[in-house]
């Protein structure tokens, strides 16, 4: 009820937006007439349709994007021909004759109104019509609590809860627009009766409704208003999520890489889905006593579109066997971190009847990649199997939330124990030493492994010092972006850095395509600047999409690194992009201050993603 409630709220929240301008015109040109029969069947024909529509394409279906395409220029068409009904009633009295015998099915009780021109349009048929065709061309801005709820129905997939949120959302929208409308009614009455305009309002409505449509079918709606629209309500949203779902400051330390970012929303999936079999505490340490409880059964392993080190498993087959179940992704810092620990467990226990099972779940594109995800298996010395879990099946099947996640399942199958997020490794391991005795394993040892050598992007982190948050630079997740022009969407455009950023802050230099989960040097040289405060440094690069090398340059507080370059950078600050993967750029080998870090790239092509920091 709570995440229904903030939907709404957030849905309200749009009329504020300026991205709400394009959608106005449509609305206001139901004024004037019956609200009842008119304005209420409008909006909820654009609630029903933006819900549907958004539903289906959040989750993945392509051929809704390609089929809404059509249906927005189908709409856009129809709406440019309704304005010019208003603009221009003698001609649009000769051209809708035709339409009026039709008109007049849509609703058994169409009424006349100003002129003939109205009447294939009255009734409450229409406007439920007409709302279709609204809803299929309003682009809501992807604010917070919309990318809380796209978020989750792209990772959960389409669903009862999926669709509710969102017509919560919509419906929210549509109350705002409904005072709108009885506000904007009874203001344009006013002015017929006062001024004898009338006429000219409706020819202004026509004018406006013919604005929109070039507006959407320009894409504005979705660029400039959409930016615009962010930075006016974001932080109105923001503080409606803090407030009807806090965030838990543990479970924030240890998302990192993990956690899906909406709209600069920390994002519980539990709460969009239910909880799973596995229905658990956000962050689970072991018992204090030695009784483990069953938290769920293990769900079919079934849904991966490849199988890598393995045949595919079922729980079916893993009857006997103590499972540890490990959701990671290739690119994720803090499943990097915790990989030396499930490596050396698997190594350790798996003659006395230990299976780990990694289960690789994408959060970038180029993770859904086979080859990218088998080469990388291969680089971290990962020998036990792994399902590509690309479509998030297995993802779903435990309610899982988070990267990195363990699950550690007995010998009759019953999830016994869980642990999201890094640490607490020896109280871990310690459950699979019990699970194993509950089996009949004999002198299971009772020592726990160390990571203490770790090395690179796999040693742990010094979370005392990291005062920078994981920053995302695609625009629809981006933050504290801060070159004065402004970050772009969809379009190339030549940025400058900020002269000074402040924490946290970053800007880019050189010509950059902005998209919705990265940023792509478009031309020639280019830079990212960002001010942080940590030991390490990383981000998530890759190399053009004609594979090419891509040559760059580090400096830290304008000069080269020294001592303190990462393990993908030389003392001089120089490297190379190779492949799509996190590279460590910097750990500081001195005390840990405010820093600002610049890197250069030589050659164009490179393709940016998210910082991370340990």
């Amino acid at each position: 009820m709570l995440l229904i409630l903030l939907a709404y709220l957030g849905g309200a929240l749009t009329i504020l937006s300026p991205c709400i301008l394009p959608v106005l015109p449509f609305v206001f040109a139901r004024t004037g007439q019956p609200f009842v029969r008119s304005g209420l069947p409008m909006l909820a024909g654009m609630a029903l349709t933006f819900a549907l529509v958004a539903t289906l394409a959040a989750v993945g279906g392509g051929w809704v994007v390609q089929a809404n395409q059509y249906g927005r220029w189908l709409a856009m068409a129809l709406m440019a021909f309704f304005g010019l009904t208003l603009m221009l009633p003698h001609l649009a009295d000769r051209l809708t004759k035709p339409l009026v015998a039709l008109g007049d099915k849509l609703s058994n009780k169409a009424q006349a109104s100003d002129a003939t021109t109205d009447s294939a349009w009255s009734g409450a048929r229409a406007s439920f019509l007409l709302g279709i065709a609204t809803g299929l061309l309003w682009a809501p801005c992807a604010g917070p609590v919309l990318g809380l709820v796209l978020t989750g129905a792209a990772l959960n997939g389409a669903s009862a809860g999926t669709t509710l949120l969102l017509l919560a959302y919509a419906a929210g929208a549509a109350t705002s627009l409904a005072l709108a409308l009885l506000i904007g009614g009874k203001v344009f009455s006013a002015m017929k009766r006062s001024l004898g305009a009338g006429e000219w309002i409706r020819r202004g409505l026509g004018v406006a409704m013919l604005g929109g449509v070039a507006a959407i079918a320009s894409g504005l709606d979705t660029g400039l208003l959409t930016r615009v629209s962010t930075v006016a309500t974001a932080g109105l949203e923001q503080k409606l999520i803090d407030k009807l779902s806090p965030r838990d400051p543990q479970g924030d330390a240890m998302r990192g890489s993990g956690a899906m970012m909406a709209g600069g929303a920390m994002m519980s999936r539990t709460a969009m889905t239910g909880k799973g079999p596995a229905m658990m505490a956000m962050h689970g340490a072991a018992p204090a006593d030695d009784a483990l409880p069953v938290e769920g059964k293990l769900p079919p392993l079934t849904g991966a579109v490849d199988w890598l080190n393995s045949a595919p498993l079922t729980a079916a087959q893993l009857k006997g066997k103590v499972v540890l179940v490990d959701f990671w992704t290739y690119s994720c810092i803090n499943c990097l971190r915790t990989m030396p620990y499930v490596k050396a467990w698997a190594e350790k226990y798996r003659d006395q009847g230990l299976v780990v099972i990694g289960v690789h779940a994408p959060e970038f594109a180029f993770e859904r990649d086979v080859g990218n995800v088998r080469k990388a298996i291969k680089d971290l010395g990962i020998t036990y199997p792994v399902a590509v879990d690309n479509d998030y099946a297995i993802w779903r099947a435990f309610g899982n939330q988070y990267w990195p996640a363990h699950y550690f399942i007995d010998a009759k199958g019953q999830i016994r124990h869980h642990h999201f997020g890094e640490g607490e490794y020896a109280q871990s391991e310690q459950v699979i030493q019990q699970l194993l005795e509950e089996a009949g394993h004999k002198d299971v040892a009772n020592t726990v492994v160390s990571a203490e050598d770790a090395k690179g992007v796999q040693q742990a982190a010094d979370m005392g010092q990291v005062a920078s948050p994981e920053t995302y630079l695609g625009y629809e997740r981006a933050r504290n972006f801060a070159s004065p022009e402004g970050q772009a969407t969809d379009k190339a455009r030549s940025y400058t850095v900020p002269s000074q950023p402040a924490l946290n802050q970053w800007g880019l230099a050189g010509n950059w395509l902005s998209q919705p989960d990265q940023v792509t040097l478009s031309q020639g040289m280019g830079r990212i600047v960002y001010r942080f405060h940590a030991r390490d440094l990383h981000l998530v690069l890759g190399p053009g999409k004609d594979g090419k090398p891509v040559r760059f340059r580090v400096t830290i507080d304008g000069a080269a690194p020294g001592t303190s370059h990462g393990t993908d950078v030389g003392a001089d600050g120089s490297g190379t992009i190779t492949g799509q993967r996190l590279y460590q750029l910097v750990r500081q080998s001195g005390s840990v201050a405010d820093r600002t870090f610049s890197i250069e790239f030589l050659d164009p092509g490179v393709q940016a993603y998210a910082f991370t920091f340990g």
